[in-house]
């Protein structure tokens, strides 16, 4: 299954490329649950409430669709760069929008180069967010296909859940800041961090012995 996957993902990436709008679809919709993943862990609690990740990650996909023709890759890890630098222009633009101009200095700390940085440190985090190694795949996964499965498994969670793993894991948060992030006392975040590996732990074996 794992990886018929991987074959899908390289063939529709062929076809998207032979001209395809459908199998560019099928093939941007495989990402939808990475880039909300990605983008949660940029957008803090006061610009959600202003935008939602659901819009951030709606216009990438629209300008993917648009930009498609001027994709020169060829292989589905320059894919997913590409996606990610469209995600990380829309982040910005959403900052800047609906906060970067009410706060100068955080404006400053929210350029493009450093948003950028950030989510590609998320990026790199995402498959150690696996709570015990003996949960990997039995077979190698190349590196992107992992995060796309975990990314997948994220989604399978309870909003909070998810959260707290992204806030913890992808960002490096101690639990301090994740406390003030989701306005809850550490003790109750720290819990809600337990609970959260426990589902993780049981939706991952559920997922790879489908």
């Amino acid at each position: 299954m794992d990886s018929l996957m991987a074959r899908s993902e390289e063939s529709l990436l062929a076809e998207a490329k032979a001209g395809s709008r459908e199998s560019l679809g099928d093939l941007l919709e495989l990402f939808s649950n990475y880039l909300h993943v990605l983008a949660v862990g940029q957008m803090g609690r006061r610009l959600q409430t202003r935008v939602s990740t659901s819009d951030v990650v709606q216009e990438t996909f629209l300008e993917a669709h648009q930009g498609f023709p001027q994709f020169r890759g060829t292989s589905v890890p320059e894919f997913y760069a590409w996606l990610r630098k469209i995600l990380v222009n829309n982040l910005h633009r959403a900052i800047e929008m609906h906060i970067g101009t009410q706060k100068r200095d955080l404006r400053r700390e929210v350029s493009l180069d450093a948003l950028a940085h950030s989510l590609d440190q998320s990026t790199t985090r995402l498959d150690a967010i696996l709570p015990d190694r003996e949960l990997s795949p039995s077979r190698a996964f190349a590196h992107h296909e992992l995060q796309l499965q975990i990314a997948n498994t994220l989604a399978q969670l309870p909003p909070d859940y998810r959260y707290v793993l992204i806030l913890r894991h992808l960002e490096s948060m101690p639990f301090e800041e994740v406390a003030k992030r989701m306005e809850r006392s550490v003790g109750a975040v720290r819990m809600l961090w337990l609970r959260a590996i426990e589902a993780l732990r049981h939706e991952w074996k559920g997922g790879s012995s489908a």
